[in-house]
């Protein structure tokens, strides 16, 4: 090592030592399982005998074997594709309404923003349980109503749609990004359209949603694969086991009772990279679509 390059590693050592925690916990945690878990994918391993090699195995029987991992696929997507646009246009709502000029308006964002800090815990999630229950609120609100109570863990769709709106219920993180976006947009184009003559609705297609575009997709791609690694709700309202009927067997349910019920590691293994590869498919299709419907003012309008 010349003079200088050894100058030039002993005047860099300070920064290296504060990145080395990071790069440390990254190999650690990160990098090194993912790579043992690949390795895994392709073997039966039950952790308590050595993992056995047998190649494609268990994609195979993933895709040609395994109904319940089909179901769980339906399950997932239907939570994702239904979930998330329902998450962000209510998101969106709640932002232009705290956009406006409000004496209260920091109150109620701190509101609106608490069910995001507590969504998706334990406890929400046993409380959301017991609202739903057959003797719950929301029965005895369609009973006053003259309705018809609905057996929410009785029924697939409807313990499905129970899911659905425990994550709409947690917009809080999108909306403060709606919000943020909001404030950006000059307010001359309100008042300049206002002057053309252009409605509230006019105004909303042809200003607000063009330069809200880029938050738009950051929030749908952050929101997607959110979405698709939920957890916590379905094990707590279907106690574990998915039900009823397998109605709320989201997919990385199903990988967790494969892995930690059934001891089937190398199983769990094919489907978290099955469910990586989906997702990042998904992605890709988010970014190169972008390019139709986001608006970039630095691109003159592409």
């Amino acid at each position: 090592m010349s003079l200088r390059n050894h100058q030039s590693l002993k005047a860099n050592m300070t920064g290296y030592a504060f990145i080395s925690p990071f790069i440390v916990g990254f190999l650690a945690f990160t990098l090194i399982p993912m790579f043992i878990s690949l390795y895994l994918s392709f073997t039966s391993y039950n952790l308590f005998t050595p993992p056995k090699w047998i190649g494609l195995g268990n994609f195979e029987k993933m895709f040609t074997g395994d109904p319940k991992y089909w179901n769980s696929i339906r399950v997932t997507f239907t939570y994702v594709l239904v979930g998330v646009p329902l998450r962000l246009i209510f998101a969106l709502f709640v932002a232009m309404i705290l956009n406006t000029k409000s004496r209260m308006v920091g109150t109620y964002r701190t509101m609106y923003y608490l069910p995001s800090i507590i969504g998706g815990s334990v406890a929400v999630s046993i409380m959301w349980r017991n609202i739903f229950s057959n003797e719950g609120i929301v029965n005895s609100l369609l009973s006053a109503l003259g309705a018809t109570p609905v057996k929410w863990f009785g029924d697939p769709n409807a313990s499905l749609m129970m899911l659905i709106t425990l994550s709409v219920w947690q917009f809080g993180s999108s909306m403060l990004i709606f919000l943020a976006g909001l404030k950006n947009i000059p307010h001359e184009m309100y008042e300049a359209s206002s002057v053309d003559g252009a409605t509230p609705v006019r105004k909303f297609f042809s200003i607000t949603l063009p330069l809200l575009s880029p938050i738009i997709l950051f929030n749908l791609i952050m929101q997607t694969i959110s979405a698709f690694m939920t957890f916590v709700p379905a094990y707590v309202i279907s106690k574990g086991e998915g039900g009823p009927m397998d109605g709320t067997m989201l997919h990385s349910l199903y990988l967790f009772r494969q892995a930690f019920m059934f001891s089937n590691m190398g199983y769990a293994a094919a489907m978290a990279w099955v469910m990586l590869i989906m997702i990042a498919i998904l992605t890709a299709i988010l970014f190169i679509t972008s390019k139709f419907w986001v608006f970039y003012e630095a691109e003159k309008g592409r």
